[in-house]
């Protein structure tokens, strides 16, 4: 059975979107069949693996409204291992009709519908990776409800810390009231310049909070980074030789040893 994770956090430019095309793109690598499931509105997940939103039939909106079978959804893209559930603008609207859904349907579970979806093909793979949206609202919470853990990239700035009290507490009520084993998988430092002292001066910050969570691996500023998506690629096939290339294949080895001896 596949292992679900979410990349969560309420604020964006975070390196959220980047660091769920490239950790899945290196799982992939690494020999892992990974699902990348785009649950952001904005789309920029499908478009970053090469798929072109215009051509797409069905979507992950449609899957959570109950229009179609979520098998039908699933997208084989031209990387190692790599499937895609793609999303469309469609998705921005998702939130008022499970609320509506919920006040007209007795028992209706507008917290649960993906992970309900998920049910049916978490055995097909090894990961899946949740890329959500930059706002803690239903859409999350589903996501929070399917996932067995979180990933939380914390950019290297000065208020790298605002707004985590918030996702923590977000996290803990998910765990609370939906889904008592989700797990933090790890935090992720992304954006690092480390032509500056603050950068460095905030990685203490953040691993003075989280402690072990913290990952060992680092994700660099890089112009690289920010220029492959618009090619429709991860940063290991447009630039393989970078140090985002490299730094993204040693945080999917440092996720497949953190599981440990787990059948994932």
């Amino acid at each position: 059975m596949g292992k679900v994770i979410s990349l969560v956090n309420q604020k964006g430019g975070v390196g959220k979107t980047t660091t769920s095309i490239n950790l899945s793109a290196s799982l992939g690598v690494l020999g892992k069949r990974v699902l990348l499931i785009d649950l952001d509105p904005q789309g920029n997940t499908t478009t970053g693996v090469g798929i072109n939103k215009g051509e797409i039939d069905k979507s992950i909106y449609d899957v959570l409204i109950e229009e179609c079978n979520i098998k039908d959804t699933v997208i084989k893209t031209k990387y190692n291992n790599l499937y895609v559930i793609p999303a469309t603008i469609n998705l921005a609207g998702l939130n008022a009709e499970l609320l509506e859904k919920s006040r007209t349907q007795a028992g209706y579970r507008k917290g649960e519908k993906l992970k309900e979806c998920l049910a049916e093909i978490k055995d097909d793979f090894n990961y899946i990776i949740i890329d959500c949206p930059p706002s803690l609202d239903l859409i999350t919470i589903n996501a929070l409800t399917a996932s067995n853990s979180v990933i939380i990239p914390v950019q290297c700035e000065f208020f790298a810390l605002e707004g985590i009290t918030q996702l923590l507490r977000t996290i803990m009520q998910a765990q609370k009231t939906l889904n008592p084993t989700l797990d933090i998988e790890g935090v992720l430092l992304t954006m690092l310049d480390s032509r500056t002292n603050l950068g460095f001066e905030v990685v203490e910050d953040i691993r003075s909070f989280f402690k072990e969570k913290v990952y060992n691996t680092i994700i660099p500023r890089l112009v690289k980074l920010t220029e492959a998506p618009s090619h429709g690629e991860p940063i290991i096939v447009y630039d393989p030789k970078s140090r985002g290339s490299e730094a993204y294949i040693n945080l999917a080895k440092e996720v497949i040893e953190r599981n440990g001896n787990e059948q994932y």
